[in-house]
């Protein structure tokens, strides 16, 4: 996804593939509905660093993710000349219909509508990435809104070295006194010792351990 591509055409064929294939083929999966149902009524809010847009498609409220590394969804201009977002899923089920060998035609090539230059999809790519401001506010009112209060955070699949998750949900769990960590990861947990007291730490795979959860929750 960061590769230096020689042209335009080539990104974007790369793009529109990509984006053709994880999010306008995808389908809900059993994990997805799991998670779903162990959520249930309560009120909650996702943080990921996924782009692909999944948590949206399997009917999570979009204004409750906080996708933190951009969203597929979404393109920017790529120098950037201003901070507008604009759609890219159309654009890409196009470019990928258009698609050969390879290239999309130069004609269909998205070109930033202020300065005409090159677009990029909304994705981690350093300071040049537009923050979602407007996420990143809604995920603090959350934060403020249950301060105090019972608070769980559920961590799928995240290693020890993420700095973007799982270190600040960590000293989240520390700072909140009703605040309970569960991880579940396949091979690897780690929680820290300032936390171990109101934590869970589970060693499996999400589609195994996902469904037992999920059979508790509704007992």
């Amino acid at each position: 996804m960061m590769a230096g591509w020689p042209s335009e055409e080539e990104k974007w064929a790369f793009w529109a593939r990509l984006i053709h294939h994880y999010c306008g083929q995808y389908q809900p999966t059993q994990v997805m509905n799991d998670l779903k149902a162990i959520v249930g009524e309560k009120d909650y809010f996702v943080v990921t660093s996924n782009g692909e847009g999944h948590f949206e498609l399997c009917g999570f409220d979009p204004t409750k993710i906080y996708e933190i590394e951009g969203n597929w969804f979404t393109m920017q201009c790529a120098r950037p000349c201003h901070d507008t977002l604009y759609s890219s899923l159309e654009v890409a089920e196009k470019l990928s219909a258009a698609e050969q060998g390879g290239h999309v035609p130069t004609e269909l090539v998205p070109r930033c509508p202020k300065c005409g230059g090159p677009m990029d999809i909304h994705m981690g790519a350093g300071q040049r990435m537009i923050p979602d401001t407007a996420a990143q506010a809604r995920f603090q009112n959350f934060l403020k809104t249950y301060h105090g209060k019972k608070l769980m955070v559920l961590e799928l699949g995240i290693g020890w070295r993420n700095q973007l998750i799982k270190a600040p949900m960590m000293r989240l769990v520390a700072s909140e006194p009703n605040a309970t960590y569960v991880t579940i990861n396949l091979g690897e947990i780690y929680i820290v010792d300032n936390i171990k007291e109101k934590s869970f730490g589970l060693d499996g795979r999400l589609d195994e351990l996902l469904p037992a959860l999920r059979e508790a929750c509704e007992a």
